[in-house]
């Protein structure tokens, strides 16, 4: 595998002007020029460059020869050329593909005429396929740029517009120069647009920018959220916004979730703009950590950026973890720290336990394999859960400190991993960088086993360390630092194998759920503790729930004892955590799965679980509900719907035929049409699902429409799924991967779903290969397929694959997967069933 060459090493940048021609953009064509000032330490200078024409070369006023070399590579010489200060003149042209990364157009419908808007996402390596530069993210360069468009429409950049003038049927609209700033942040977006304004309390200008098919009114939630995170950004960093405004924009077409491009963030419709009538509150809080991620990125990431890929958990994982310091900081009622411990601590958690899974901080040798880095549930999730235990650790004040200090050490600059340590641990005086190095650089997490002995006149604790695995794996003998939030006074951090303590008390560990380890207590004290499960506070229920579901999935514990785990909390009203319980019930279907009767039992079991919780909270919610009540009627109704209580059904079918769709309560809408389509099926209603899905701006709709129309039991419906898939005209490229995931996770359409994949692999590859989306397909197939058949299907139709950078590591997680999850099922399977039947 060639190792990517850092082109820095022989060139770097200063200044870019540059010039791009959109006028033939509708035409998928567009030309610009670059002048690029900068310093050589060598006899050439080499360029990224991918897929452009490349028309002219000057160096200092002078032609140069120029050459495409392997990596993206564009060599320029001439012969007189030295090291030294240079301007390096190209003039280039490139085509527009619809593969959502580079340049590429978004489309949308207004008023029945279909129309496109063109933006950019360059993040990881993309820059090089829209203009010739050091596509690295050390490269750091002022930017002057100009943009020649069509008249009438908008025209956004990075930073505000100095001027902008029409001549000759052309709109000619040009930037303020930029700070210092890495190539993959540089954006534009050109088109039909809409907008909000608001000032933060700097005076800060923050718009938020949609298409005109979306309305008014769906931008205000994402407008308050946004300039709320500045204002709370600029006091928590203690820091100024580097830029005079923020620019949000929701994008029809997007690979991603969102991009931090500075000072113009690009959003998915979904993941910004919330209707106030079909955006149930659940995806508001979502909304609202998504662009408070992104705008601390303006700060870490933007401001102060990573030397390489290898370190992209400075950016990623501090994300992670600041959306829920400034949400909960914004919103205390939604106690954001609660969908933290049940959504990136759970990820982090599953993923971590696999064999050959990567650390937070990993290599990279070739380009492909940036993609993998973004896997998010360790260098999002479980880097942001190890930045929430530093925090604990070191404090709130010394926290805080220590991020001032190095933001404003390294402003404008590039970092690595050491750097953050070393500030927090100058601010803290705690050895925090030999700490935070093991964490990050070692892949996997650890199990705490915890023995009491209580026979002596003093109890003891025995606490053993190993790591933690599920599914087959190499043994290993690595150590942490573990910090173990204990509920009594031991050590802090537990950096022993093997280590004995004095209690006073029965012992709990990870209290408040801040530590990233599994916790198993032996038998006497685990039932102890369950005894006493529902006096216990929220996040210590949560991580009881968590660790016990983790321990059956490796075989520590038996899966059937995750029964009367999940009893415990049947009456809780906690919604997190009555959800998690019923979520220790779903873990139980993968058992049943081919055993009718076991199915029958399960589904009675979950509708009597979740019967006197539905009672209470009834179909319709009302006036000043709180969230829990209004989400655990969410969570109770898909129990008792998935459990085929006869009155439910009924009465969801009734509400669904005397109510349209989009006039269904927002919070039970998705529950009401996936049982009609799975209970009462008929192609009457899959058409006028389909057409819905086709003519709605809303992508909550949207989004409860697929979930819907995938839980089908007609394999016709299924297949025209499949077909659908590949028709932009009815499904968007970027929602592809979420109708194939909804489907290969429904019982009934699993093989159908897996079939289409490796028949389809070509599709696959042309559409998403080079996307960091790319392997999202193979990673989802391998969170569903659970027969001993369909692990060596999996194996023998990835293993050819597995020579793809981009796919090798998600390849190699996947049969361990499989693999982890099929020996579960063979070993406990037998168990489970007894338990139901009990």
């Amino acid at each position: 595998m060639k190792t990517v060459p850092r082109l820095l090493d022989t060139f770097i940048p200063h200044h870019y002007a540059l010039t791009l021609d959109l006028t033939r953009a509708e035409e998928k064509a567009f030309s610009g020029t670059v002048i690029i000032s900068g310093e050589s330490t060598g006899e050439s200078i080499s360029l990224h460059s991918k897929e452009l024409t490349i028309h002219s070369v000057t160096i200092d006023n002078q032609p140069a020869e120029f050459s495409l070399g392997e990596l993206d590579e564009l060599r320029l010489l001439n012969p007189e050329f030295s090291s030294g200060q240079h301007v390096v003149h190209i003039e280039f042209s490139g085509t527009i593909t619809d593969a959502m990364h580079g340049l590429y157009p978004c489309y949308f419908t207004h008023n029945g005429v279909k129309k496109q808007l063109f933006a950019t996402q360059f993040e990881s390596h993309h820059a090089r396929e829209v203009f010739p530069c050091v596509d690295e993210p050390a490269a750091k360069a002022t930017y002057d740029v100009t943009l020649v468009t069509t008249p009438g429409l908008t025209v956004l950049g990075n930073m505000p517009v100095t001027e902008s003038s029409e001549k000759d049927g052309a709109l000619t609209t040009t930037f303020t120069t930029t700070p210092r700033m890495s190539s993959y942040l540089l954006a534009f977006v050109v088109g039909e647009l809409h907008k909000k304004t608001a000032r933060t309390k700097s005076g800060v200008e923050v718009n938020v920018w949609a298409t005109p098919a979306q309305g008014e009114d769906t931008l205000d939630f994402a407008l308050d959220i946004a300039t709320r995170s500045i204002d709370f950004y600029n006091e928590y960093f203690g820091v100024p916004y580097p830029l005079p405004k923020s620019d949000h924009v929701a994008l029809p077409d997007f690979s991603s979730g969102a991009m931090e491009n500075w000072g113009l963030i690009t959003y998915r419709e979904s993941c910004l703009l919330a209707d106030p009538r079909l955006t149930p509150e659940s995806s508001k809080r979502f909304i609202a950590t998504v662009i408070a991620h992104e705008l601390s990125h303006q700060w870490f990431g933007n401001l102060v950026t990573m030397q390489w890929w290898n370190d992209l958990w400075l950016n990623e994982s501090f994300a992670n973890m600041m959306e829920y310091v400034a949400v909960d900081a914004l919103h205390p009622e939604w106690r954001m720290w609660e969908d933290f411990a049940t959504s990136e601590v759970t990820a982090a958690l599953r993923r971590d336990s696999l064999d050959g899974v990567q650390p937070v901080q990993a290599d990279v040798n070739h380009p492909d394999e940036i993609s993998t880095l973004f896997d998010p549930a360790i260098v999002y999730a479980k880097g942001g859960r190890l930045l929430v235990m530093v925090r604990r650790l070191i404090g709130e004040e010394a926290f805080r400190a220590g991020l001032k200090s190095y933001f404003e050490k390294f402003a404008y600059q590039n970092t690595v991993g050491n750097d953050l340590w070393q500030e927090l641990e100058t601010a803290s005086e705690q050895p925090i960088v030999d700490l935070m190095n093991t964490w990050i650089s070692q892949p996997g997490l650890p199990i705490v086993q915890v023995e009491q002995d209580s026979s002596d006149r003093q109890p003891t604790a025995t606490l053993r360390q190993e790591r933690f695995f599920i599914g087959d794996h190499q043994p290993s003998d690595v150590l942490w630092p573990i910090p173990l939030f204990a509920n009594q006074p031991l050590d802090d951090i537990l950096t022993e194998r093997e280590k004995t303590f004095t209690i006073n008390s029965d012992v709990r560990l990870n209290c408040g759920l801040n530590g990233h380890f599994v916790t198993h207590y032996d038998s006497v004290m685990r039932d102890r503790l369950i005894e006493k499960a529902a006096e216990l506070p929220t996040l210590d229920k949560i991580c009881l729930l968590q660790d016990m579901t983790l321990l059956t999935r490796a075989g520590r514990e038996s899966s059937a004892a995750l029964l009367p785990l999940a009893r415990v909390f049947q009456h809780e009203t906690n919604e997190k955590v009555f959800s998690m319980a019923a979520g220790a019930l779903a873990e139980l279907r993968k058992f049943v799965d081919d055993n009718e009767a076991g199915r029958a039992r399960l589904k009675q079991i979950s509708a009597e679980f979740a019967h006197d919780t539905f009672m209470e909270l009834g179909w319709d919610e009302r006036s000043g509900e709180s969230d829990d009540d209004r989400e655990r009627r969410t969570a109770a109704l898909g129990l008792m719907l998935y459990g085929e209580d006869s009155v439910a059904l009924t009465e969801v079918k009734r509400r669904f035929d005397e109510t349209d769709p989009d006039d269904l309560p927002a919070e039970i809408r998705p529950l009401i049409i996936n049982a009609n389509v799975r209970q009462f099926e008929t192609p009457e209603m899959i058409d006028k699902l389909f057409t819905i899905y086709q003519n709605t701006p809303s992508a909550d709709l949207q989004v409860d429409i697929a979930l819907s129309l995938t839980s089908t039991k007609n394999p016709a419906t299924t297949e025209q799924i499949l077909t659908a898939i590949k028709d932009t005209t009815i499904i968007r490229p970027q929602d592809a991967s979420r109708w194939f995931i909804y489907l290969i996770r429904t019982r009934e359409n699993r093989q159908i779903a897996w079939n289409w994949l490796k028949e389809n692999w070509s599709w696959v590859k042309d559409t998403f290969g080079g996307d960091k989306s790319y392997d999202t397909f193979i990673r989802y197939a391998a969170s569903a397929l659970l027969t001993r058949d369909e692990l060596n299907d999996f194996t023998e139709f990835t293993t050819p694959l597995r020579a793809e950078p981009a796919l090798t590591r998600t390849i190699d997680l996947g049969i361990r997967e499989i693999a982890g999850r099929v020996a579960l099922i063979e070993r406990d399977q037998a168990a489970v069933i007894d338990a139901l039947n009990k």
